[in-house]
């Protein structure tokens, strides 16, 4: 017998949101990927960050890289109500006016128009959005900003990329008064302090104008900064999707969403 809709979910499984919850629009990878007899290029999103908008309450959708113009993105983010620009592969540097590192990736220049294109319309719009690790690094450099190729160069060592698929841990300091404070205010860790996973190999390193930095690491590594002029716009370089246990910065977005829907519904 089909279940109906209003029946509650096997234990263990996340409760579903609500038809009214708001719509996170989550940017995803466009690589080369295998499945069964097919071998092809395709979009593709860890779970991971779909679990953590629907645990915080919202509704995740997927946006692949395609095509874009600032009328194009402009379109998809009058349709949702809050935006996370995911992790992935590396900023092309000629975005920024640098020549590749060695160690720097291939670029992805569909992923980089796409997630510039769609932060500048968020800004524009003023719709809620989080970056996540690649995210904060396109923001910067959306805005003007730089970045460090290598982290490694500067830090002396591989802490932060430990080996690849495995996620190194670091502490962030998080700056008093600010956004992310506010989100992360009623944590069990001492205040201002906060455990991470993190996995760049990059870092943000001119600060682009219009961006205050929220969080650091004892080495004086950017792990967040946040816009100045937006009801929401955090971005940090850690991993928060790979934290079951903590949603806290995923329910920010998401009630930061359901505000500007409201707001937006009532114009």
């Amino acid at each position: 017998m089909a279940s109906s809709a209003s029946e509650s979910p096997a234990d263990g499984a996340t409760p579903p949101s609500t038809p009214d919850a708001p719509v996170i629009g989550v940017t995803t990878y466009l690589e080369r990927s295998q499945t069964g007899v097919w071998d092809l290029p395709a979009s593709f999103l860890p779970k991971v960050y779909l679990d953590a908008v629907t645990d915080a309450g919202g509704i995740a959708v997927l946006l692949p890289p395609q095509p874009v113009s600032a009328g194009i993105a402009r379109r998809v983010l009058g349709s949702v109500d809050g935006l996370i620009v995911a992790g992935g592969a590396d900023v092309d540097p000629r975005r920024y006016g640098q020549e590749p590192h060695e160690r720097t990736g291939a670029p992805r220049a569909d992923r980089d128009a796409w997630e510039d294109a769609l932060l500048t319309a968020a800004i524009e719009l003023d719709v809620p959005f989080l970056g996540i690790c690649r995210g904060a690094q396109v923001l910067n450099v959306a805005l003007g900003g730089t970045l460090v190729q290598h982290l490694p160069d500067v830090v002396g060592h591989e802490g932060y990329q430990p080996a690849p698929a495995v996620f190194g841990e670091t502490q962030v300091s998080v700056e008093r008064g600010s956004r992310l404070d506010a989100v992360l205010g009623d944590a069990d860790e001492p205040r201002g302090t906060l455990p991470v996973h993190v996995y760049h190999h990059q870092a943000i390193d001119r600060v682009a104008d219009g961006l205050t930095v929220t969080a650091r690491t004892d080495e004086g590594v950017i792990e967040a900064v946040e816009l100045d002029d937006a009801a929401f716009g955090v971005a940090v370089q850690w991993h928060p999707e790979e934290n079951a246990a903590d949603r806290r910065l995923f329910a920010g977005l998401v009630e930061a969403a359901r505000t500007h829907r409201s707001r937006r519904s009532s114009e």
